[in-house]
């Protein structure tokens, strides 16, 4: 086969260092720009793009050539640098050292992009260690709490 052809879907979560309320409101909107266009320039385009407080969601189609340790060192580096010029209270601003990648289906794709979308009503009932415990769980994921959270 002379051409390789891919779409992979993969779902991405990673919250703020000690899930520290870094994302106010008032930066979402850009960073959510910002981060996008950051995917997009990576050839892993975001289906999805959201975040909270202290944590982000994204769906992205993952391309051919990247690995998914390359996509989130690459959100995480570019949004870090782009966050500490947004504000003097960001200064310090860090993301938690690891995430979580989660494979979507094509049959699942909207179900997810509609979960992200809905970030802000799904917590005001769900704390991030109550949901990504879940995702976890729910992935088959084990996991030790100890190595979990930082």
């Amino acid at each position: 086969m002379p051409q390789s052809l891919a779409r992979i879907l993969i779902h991405v979560v990673f919250s703020t260092k000690n899930r520290e309320s870094y994302l106010v409101e008032r930066v979402r909107p850009a960073f959510h720009a910002y981060l996008s266009t950051t995917l997009k320039n990576i050839k892993c385009p975001a289906l999805a793009l959201n975040s909270v407080h202290d944590h982000v969601h994204f769906l992205i189609i993952l391309h051919r050539t990247m690995t998914v340790a390359k996509v989130v060192e690459e959100a995480k580096k570019s949004s870090s640098k782009w966050l500490k010029t947004q504000d003097p209270l960001l200064n310090s601003f860090s993301w938690q050292t690891g995430y979580g990648a989660f494979s979507v289906s094509e049959s699942n794709c909207q179900t997810v992009r509609e979960y992200i979308q809905n970030q802000a009503e799904h917590h005001r009932k769900v704390s991030f260690q109550e949901e990504y415990r879940a995702f976890l769980t729910k992935h088959g994921i084990s996991f030790d709490e100890r190595y979990v959270w930082d």
